[in-house]
């Protein structure tokens, strides 16, 4: 099976910029954000509530506790929110109104005022990365991204098949996405 692709700077870029022009801009933004800045699937994405988000005082936490029910190993874990996707978060919880501000509304709704299925949002996905011309692409290619920056940033392996949810280290491998470039500068550092 092949996998998703990797987005490059460039090619992310061109999907950010993308969005921009879409209906629903804030939206779709908040949704990439959480697959490539917390590398989450789509079916934990689809699942979030504005009280998953945010805590008592209306500010995005620092860690989101993904329930059991909503994750692939069926086990709770922890996602840490990075500054720039709480940044992010922040942003699009401000274009909300009171009523989709709820602590138990869908932090992503559909333009029907419902909440996502993992399918329909892996739908988005495929439609944005469409928009962007950018092949290949799935609603995986962010956390693929995640994992390989995070790999390609020196960050232990350990560490990132705990930030990935994964049990085994070789699910972790397979993610991490390598290239001519990071080959050669592999090579350079000896």
């Amino acid at each position: 099976m092949k996998q998703a692709k990797v987005l490059t700077e460039r090619e992310f870029k061109r999907v950010l910029a993308a969005v921009t022009k879409m209906k629903y801009a804030a939206r779709n933004r908040a949704a990439l954000m959480l697959s490539h800045y917390a590398g989450m699937r789509v079916g934990e994405i689809a699942a979030l509530t504005v009280g998953d988000i945010l805590d008592g005082r209306g500010e995005v936490k620092e860690q989101v506790l993904l329930r059991a029910a909503i994750t692939k190993s069926g086990e709770a874990r922890v996602v840490f929110v990075g500054d720039k996707l709480r940044r992010e978060l922040a942003d699009y919880i401000a274009t909300l109104d009171g009523y989709r501000k709820r602590p138990n509304a869908p932090l992503l709704m559909t333009q029907k005022h419902t909440a996502f299925t993992p399918n329909s949002l892996c739908q988005l996905f495929g439609h944005i990365y469409a928009l962007a011309g950018i092949d290949g692409a799935s609603s995986h290619s962010g956390r693929r991204w995640f994992i390989t920056r995070l790999a390609h940033s020196g960050v232990s392996a350990k560490v990132i098949m705990t930030l990935a949810g994964h049990k085994h280290l070789s699910t972790t491998q397979r993610y991490i996405d390598v290239n001519d470039e990071m080959l050669r500068a592999a090579v350079r550092r000896l």
